[in-house]
């Protein structure tokens, strides 16, 4: 069973099938989003977001009917409205990513933390679908 799903798309079918051409865009509509990086320990899922350059208030984060949602949004200062661009390689640009969960996910034990340009987030599992080391005896 996948636990975390990522555009309603099984995660390894995500990473196999779509590597590199869909990462760094959003599968569904096309536009940007960050790229992602997510692992699994016994306890916890770990989703990273490559997000450099933002300020961490101006992150959403929420869940909603089985997904998980990570949103930024801001208005670009126009303070300086006298000075035109004359070479803009870079912009802060809103996007959106959700990720489908399921109900083996802890949803009020998740953490987010913002360092370095990476948005980092802890999804921990419930109890009942921790992984448990059994050595099975052959009879």
């Amino acid at each position: 069973m996948t636990i975390l799903k990522n555009h309603n798309a099984n995660l390894i079918n995500e990473i196999f099938n779509n590597f590199p051409g869909t990462w760094g865009r959003d599968v569904q509509t096309n536009y940007y989003a960050p790229a992602v990086n997510i692992h699994q320990t016994d306890d916890a899922y770990h989703i990273e977001l490559m997000a450099p350059g933002r300020e961490k208030s101006e992150f959403k984060i929420k869940i909603d009917k089985g997904f998980l949602t990570v949103s930024y949004e801001t208005n670009e200062a126009t303070e300086q409205k006298n000075l035109q661009p004359i070479l803009r390689e870079f912009s802060l640009k809103n996007f959106k990513r959700s990720f489908s969960i399921d109900d083996a996910i802890h949803t009020e034990g998740i953490l987010a933390n913002y360092e370095n340009g990476i948005l980092k987030l802890l999804l921990p599992k419930k109890e009942e679908v921790k992984i448990v080391p059994k050595e099975i005896t052959v009879q």
